[in-house]
């Protein structure tokens, strides 16, 4: 179950592979307007709300429906869907839709849809007798996380490169794929060193007690917006309204949950969750607080996707001038911008 330093670059390399196989065919554009879908295939996760959800339980997505073709647990394996059509929108890590464009995968970034900040963080977490107190003492620990090769792998990355840990070392830590609903009770049974935990599950670990948190990565790199919606290049082209009604809905669902008190969002949610009969336990959500978004209706201002064009291309992932920042992301589908839609296109 070891992951060594090269194993990752395997599964990013793999990543890659299957945007390129996807790539053939799906960027010609088809007439714009003409016969716009109107029902948005998309995975959703076990007992949480998507942000798609929302909007759409509060009428934002006006004549636009949602079909759930199932769940996942992976940003990575949800964008790869949306790439090879069998989903209409996915979304991950901004460093996984980096290295999936860079591998001529016809996808663009729409809204940020989550992120850190002091609510919404992912931490590292350790039982509170663990003698785990430093980067050099995650050598040879196990790591559960929710998927390899996105935000908490990247984030594990930063954290040991920071206490001055040679490749080799870094590679001795073994990040293990844990579904995020097994892993806190992974850690209570030693079957793990350290959980990484995130919103309403990491809240429900932490009021249980015995844990304690190693490093968060809102501590390491502040508020952020750490993740995209993606949608194709040749889904955008055929349904830009559809395109321009999700994403806007998204948006305002960003700033309703914002400017609502956080009990009647709560409230919303669970009611959500119960309405769709999949046999979910409602009582985690309790705990939720933010989705983290650090700008207003998650337009993206580019930095958040910058930041791993950097990092992949200082591992040596992808190369430098590989990825164009301005091909990657684009505010044209947002109506929350207020700036023209000529001036949003291409990431502006």
């Amino acid at each position: 179950m070891a992951t060594t330093a090269s194993t990752r670059r395997q599964f990013l390399s793999l990543l890659g592979l299957s945007a390129v196989a996807v790539s053939c065919g799906t960027s010609a554009g088809a007439t714009a307007g003409k016969n716009q879908t109107k029902t948005l295939r998309y995975q959703g996760w076990a007992g949480q709300v998507i942000l798609p959800e929302l909007a759409e339980d509060l009428g934002y997505l006006e004549d636009v429906k949602l079909k759930w073709v199932g769940n996942t647990i992976s940003g990575p394996q949800d964008i790869q869907s949306a790439a090879t059509g069998q989903t209409d929108f996915g979304g991950a890590f901004n460093g996984a839709v980096v290295k999936l464009a860079a591998n001529n995968a016809p996808i663009k970034a729409v809204i940020s849809y989550y992120g850190a900040d002091k609510y919404a963080y992912n931490g590292f977490y350790v039982l509170e007798d663990s003698p785990i107190r430093s980067p050099k003492d995650l050598i040879g620990k196990k790591i559960g996380m929710n998927t390899l090769g996105a935000h908490s792998e990247a984030m594990l990355d930063i954290y040991l490169q920071r206490g001055g840990l040679s490749q080799a070392q870094i590679g001795k830590a073994e990040p293990l794929v844990v579904p995020p609903v097994n892993t806190e009770q992974s850690l209570r049974q030693k079957q793990i060193d350290v959980a990484v935990l995130g919103g309403i599950l990491r809240d429900k670990a932490l009021e249980t007690g015995g844990i304690r948190a190693l490093f968060t990565d809102y501590e390491l790199l502040g508020a952020f917006s750490a993740g995209t919606y993606v949608m194709t290049d040749r889904f955008l082209q055929q349904n830009p309204d559809t395109a321009r009604v999700f994403t806007t809905a998204v948006g305002r669902a960003i700033d309703w949950s914002r400017s609502t008190p956080r009990e009647e969002v709560v409230a919303r949610m669970t009611e959500i969750v119960k309405k769709r009969g999949r046999n979910e336990d409602t009582a985690p959500l309790k705990y939720w607080r933010s989705f983290g978004v650090a700008e207003k209706s998650g337009l993206i201002t580019g930095k958040e996707l910058q930041l791993w064009i950097d990092w992949l291309v200082e591992r040596g992932d992808i190369k430098k001038d590989q990825v164009k920042l301005s091909d990657l992301y684009t505010n044209e589908f947002n109506g929350n911008n207020k700036k023209s839609p000529s001036a949003s296109k291409s990431g502006s």
